[in-house]
């Protein structure tokens, strides 16, 4: 039977792999989420052994699913270290790791401009103005181009 030992820690490798590394044969395991995977390669750099669990595929009591705590979660991830039955995630290096961030930050920036232009075209047609992204031959619109609101389809109010 194996002890618990409960210890909370700012983000902090080193402190956490001092404290850790103190024990006989330490692992660490994490929930994998929005802190990326800065941790686990610090901690491994430290010569601990470290590793990202896969919570999601993780068998977890429905009681526990409703209370949701840090001291929970670190105890629900505790018993299948202890294992060895952890659902690890791969943990990609650097490099991956920030082109993966720049490919969802392109797509946040894609999305938000979707819905910038979707609150402006509502809020024309809520004042009575149309806008249409084509121009009259039918191509579409460059930056280019010098833009037209229209309060109908045929009269041009302003140039924006």
């Amino acid at each position: 039977m194996s002890a618990v030992t409960r210890a909370s820690f700012p983000y902090d490798p080193s402190a956490v792999a001092e404290w850790a590394l103190s024990f006989d044969a330490p692992r660490a395991v994490y929930e994998s989420g929005v802190t990326g995977f800065h941790l686990c390669r610090a901690l491994r750099a430290l010569g601990l052994d470290c590793v990202v669990g896969a919570v999601s595929r993780m068998q977890k009591p429905a009681a526990d699913r409703r209370r949701k705590t840090d001291r929970r979660d670190a105890e629900f991830l505790a018993r299948p270290l202890a294992t060895r039955n952890v659902v690890e995630v791969d943990v990609p290096d650097e490099e991956c790791e920030a082109a993966r961030d720049l490919s969802r930050a392109l797509e946040d920036a894609r999305e938000d401009l979707q819905r910038a232009k979707q609150r402006l075209l509502k809020f024309l047609l809520r004042h009575g103005l149309v806008f249409d992204e084509r121009t009259p031959t039918g191509a579409s619109v460059s930056a280019n181009h010098n833009l037209t609101v229209y309060t109908n389809a045929t009269q041009p109010l302003a140039p924006i």
